[in-house]
C-alpha cells in the first residue's frame, strides 16, 4: 500500500435519494435507499450531515431504518467519549430504536398456535417456519431488534456499575445471539431449496442464493451471524463453557466466513466480487468488522488472521472512501501491524485532519501515534500524544496520565513523573464494577515508582512491551535504539556485559578487569535496595525480548530491502535466551512484579517455537497455562499477577498456532 497523503476529493454523489414523506409501517424498506446514503456520509467524515440527515427525515422517530440508524450514530458517539451523559443518550436512543423494531416485528405465535406446531409440525410457528412465514418488513424488523438490543447491551455494560446491571445486559445478548441464529438458519434453508430447484442452473461462484430475499436483508444477517461467532469464539475457557451450557458455540472461521460473504472477499487474493451498486446497506460494517480482527485482535490471537486480507479490504475502501477516518485508521493500523510505524504515524495524521465533527474520534489516532512513537522509540513524541489525550480524552485518564509519566520518568524529568504517577490511582474506572487490566497495571507501576522515591527502571520500554509495540519496531530501532537503553539499566545495576553484541561492548584484558571491578563496585551498591531483583529481572527480561525480535521479526513485518543488521540470528537468539534463563534463576527473589516470571516464560516459548523447538516451546506455554505458581516466591503475591487474563488468551492463542506451524 503507498504511504499515505492526505488529498482528499469527494467519491461520491452528495445528493440524498428521495425518501417517501408520509411513513407507513408496510413500506419501511422504502427507507433503506436514504439509510445506506446516510451511512455513506458518515464513513466519508461527514459524520454531522448524516446525523442531521437523520433527523430531518425522521424527527419523530417513529421509521424502522431512521429510528434505528439515528441510535447506531448515538451509540458511536457514546463509544467515543466514554463519558457517562454521552452514553446515558446513546442507550435512551438505542431502547427507542429496539421499541420501533419490536413494534414493526411479526406477532408472536398464540399459544393455541404454538401447541398446533407441536402435534403438527407442518403447522409449526417457531424457527425457520416463522420467519419464513413473515413479510420482508417483519424480517428485517427481526434483524434491526438484534441489532438495537446488541447496541442497547453493548452500551449498558460499558455503563453498568455492578454485576446484577452486567448479568441483565449479557442475558440480553443472549436473545440477540438467538435471532441472529435464527434468522441464519433461515437463510441457509432458503438457499438451500432455491439451489435443489435450480441444480442444472450455473453459478459461477459455486454457490446459490435466494433471490427473492434482499441483499440488505443478507448482508444484516452474515453481520449479525458472523459477528456472534466471532465474539463467542474469543471468549476465554471458563466462560465459554458456561456459554456452552446455553447451546451457543463460537465457530471462528464461520465467522470469518459470514462476513467476508458481505464483501464477496474471497479466500485466492481477489478483490472483491460484489460492487458499490449491488452490496447491502451493512457491507461496510462487515468490512469494518474484519478490520479490526485482523489488525487489532492479532496481539491476541492467531486462528484466522489474515493482515493480507487485510490490507485488501483496506486498499479497496480506501479508494471508496479516501478521506473515510475509519478505515484511514485501518490503514495506519496496518502499517504498525506489518512493523512501519512511521508509515502509520502518517496515516493517523491524515485521519485527525479528514474531520473536525467529532473531536473524540481524533482521540483514536492519538492513541495510536503515541503507541507507533514508542514503536520509534520516540519517547519524548510519545509524551506530547499521552499529554493531549490527558487534557482532552476520557477513555482512560489512568493510562494517560501514566503513559506521560513513564515517559517523562525515562528521559530523567521525575518531578513532573511523579505529578502525574500521584494521579493515577484515582483517575482509574471501572466496568460492571470490575477493575480494568490496563489501569490497575498502571496503578500498580504508579505506587511502586512513588515508594521507590521516585525511581522505575525502562518505564517506556516496559510499556512499549505491553503495547506490543516492541513487536513491531523496525529491527534498527531495536538495535540501536532500545537495547543500548536496556543495556544502559543493566549499568546501573552493575552488570555490564563483557562480551556484549552489536559493538556496545567488547572487553578483554585489563579492560575486562576494570568492568568487572566497577560491576562489583555498583552491585554492591545497588543489590541492596528495594526492588533489586523486581528490576533486575525487568531489565532481562526486556533484554530478551528485544533480542528475540532481532532474531526473528513479527511474521507479518515488511522488512526494507536495504536494512543492515549487523547481528547473526544466531547470536540474537543467544542472547535472548540467556537473558530469559537469567530472568528465571532470579524469578524467586521478585518482591511486586510477579508478572515478568510468567511473560518471560511465554516470551522464552515464541522464542523456541521460531526456532523450531516445538516441544520445548509447548512446554514453555504449558506451564504458563498450569495454574502453578511459577515464581519460588509466590506467596508474596496478593491475588492474580499483573495482566494474567490476557496472557492466558494470548498462550492459548500461541498453542493453537503452534499446532498450525504458523510462526509466531
Amino acid at each position: 500500500m503507498s504511504t499515505a497523503n492526505c488529498s482528499f476529493s469527494a467519491a461520491m454523489n452528495r445528493s440524498p435519494p428521495s425518501v417517501p414523506k408520509t411513513y407507513d409501517p408496510k413500506d419501511a424498506l422504502d427507507d433503506v435507499p436514504g439509510i445506506h446514503w446516510a451511512l455513506h456520509e458518515f464513513l466519508h467524515s461527514r459524520m454531522l450531515e448524516a446525523e442531521e440527515y437523520c433527523h430531518r427525515i425522521d424527527p419523530k422517530k417513529e421509521r424502522l431504518y431512521f429510528a434505528t440508524g439515528y441510535g447506531l450514530i448515538q451509540c458511536v458517539k457514546g463509544l467515543m467519549s466514554f463519558e457517562d451523559k454521552d452514553l446515558l443518550s446513546a442507550i435512551n436512543h438505542t431502547r427507542h430504536g429496539n421499541s420501533i423494531a419490536s413494534a414493526h416485528r411479526k406477532p408472536a405465535p398464540s399459544l393455541a398456535g404454538r401447541i398446533a406446531g407441536y402435534i403438527v409440525p407442518g403447522l409449526s410457528n417457531s424457527g425457520t417456519e416463522l420467519v419464513a412465514q413473515m413479510t420482508p418488513v417483519e424480517r428485517h424488523a427481526e434483524l434491526v431488534y438484534a441489532e438495537s438490543l446488541y447496541e442497547k447491551s453493548l452500551l449498558g455494560i460499558v455503563y453498568s456499575g455492578d454485576w446484577l446491571a452486567f448479568v441483565k445486559e449479557v442475558l440480553n445478548m443472549r436473545t440477540t445471539i438467538s435471532i441472529y441464529r435464527q434468522l441464519g438458519k433461515y437463510l441457509e434453508f432458503a438457499d438451500a431449496a432455491y439451489a435443489a430447484t435450480h441444480a442444472n442452473d450455473d453459478a459461477s461462484d459455486g454457490s446459490f442464493e435466494d433471490p427473492s430475499i434482499d441483499i440488505h436483508f443478507r448482508s444484516g444477517v452474515y453481520l449479525g451471524v458472523g459477528l456472534s461467532h466471532l465474539v463467542l469464539s474469543l471468549m476465554p475457557g471458563r466462560l465459554l463453557t458456561i456459554v456452552e451450557l446455553f447451546g451457543y458455540r463460537g465457530d471462528r472461521m464461520e465467522g470469518l466466513r459470514m462476513l467476508n460473504r458481505a464483501g464477496g472477499w474471497g479466500a485466492h487474493g481477489e478483490r472483491s466480487v460484489i460492487s458499490q451498486e449491488s452490496e447491502g446497506v451493512r457491507r461496510a460494517i462487515c468490512d469494518m468488522t474484519l478490520l479490526m480482527f485482523h489488525l487489532v485482535l492479532s496481539s491476541y490471537t492467531f486462528e484466522g488472521i489474515d493482515v493480507n486480507m487485510a490490507r485488501r479490504i483496506v486498499e479497496w475502501n480506501l479508494e471508496r472512501f479516501p478521506n473515510g477516518v475509519f478505515f484511514l485508521f485501518g490503514a495506519g493500523r496496518l502499517a504498525l501491524v506489518c512493523s512501519q510505524p512511521q508509515r502509520a504515524l502518517e496515516y493517523y495524521a491524515c485521519a485527525a485532519q479528514a474531520q473536525s465533527q467529532y473531536r473524540n474520534m481524533h482521540h483514536i489516532s492519538w492513541w495510536e501515534s503515541a503507541i507507533a512513537n514508542l514503536a520509534l522509540w520516540n519517547v519524548d513524541a510519545s509524551r506530547d500524544w499521552w499529554n493531549r489525550l490527558s487534557d482532552e480524552a476520557t477513555w482512560s485518564k489512568a493510562i494517560y496520565a501514566y503513559g506521560e509519566a513513564a515517559c517523562l520518568a525515562t528521559v530523567g524529568d521525575h518531578a513532573g513523573a511523579a505529578k502525574l504517577m500521584e494521579k493515577v490511582s484515582g483517575l482509574r474506572q471501572r466496568i460492571a464494577g470490575k477493575s480494568i487490566p490496563l489501569e490497575k497495571f498502571a496503578a500498580r507501576k504508579a505506587r511502586k515508582y512513588l515508594t521507590q522515591k521516585n525511581r522505575l527502571i525502562l518505564p517506556a520500554l516496559e510499556l512499549t512491551y505491553v503495547f506490543s509495540a516492541i513487536d513491531h519496531a523496525p529491527r534498527q530501532i531495536v538495535l540501536e535504539c532500545m537495547i543500548p537503553h536496556v543495556h544502559q539499566a543493566l549499568e546501573e545495576l552493575g552488570l555490564l556485559q563483557m562480551n556484549g553484541v552489536n559493538g556496545d561492548v567488547n572487553l578483554n584484558g585489563a579492560n575486562n578487569k576494570k568492568v568487572e571491578k566497577n560491576n562489583r563496585k555498583v552491585k554492591s551498591k545497588v543489590e541492596g535496595r528495594e526492588g533489586y531483583w523486581d528490576d533486575l529481572c525487568l531489565t532481562r527480561f526486556l533484554e530478551g525480548v528485544c533480542w528475540r525480535f532481532v532474531a526473528y521479526p513479527h511474521p507479518d513485518a515488511e522488512l526494507d530491502e536495504g536494512e543492515k543488521v549487523s547481528v547473526s540470528v544466531e547470536v540474537a537468539q543467544h542472547a535472548s535466551k540467556t537473558a530469559f534463563e537469567e530472568v528465571f534463576q532470579n524469578g524467586h527473589k521478585i518482591e511486586l512484579d510477579h508478572y515478568i516470571v510468567y511473560y518471560a516464560h511465554f516470551e522464552y516459548g515464541r522464542l523456541l517455537a521460531r526456532s523450531d523447538d516445538k516441544e520445548g516451546a509447548k512446554a514453555q506455554f504449558d506451564m504458563v497455562l498450569s495454574g502453578k505458581p511459577l515464581e519460588a516466591n509466590a506467596a508474596g503475591r496478593k491475588g492474580k499477577y499483573s495482566l494474567e487474563n490476557v496472557l492466558h488468551v494470548r498462550t492459548h492463542a500461541a498453542l493453537d498456532a503452534l499446532g498450525q506451524n504458523r510462526p509466531l
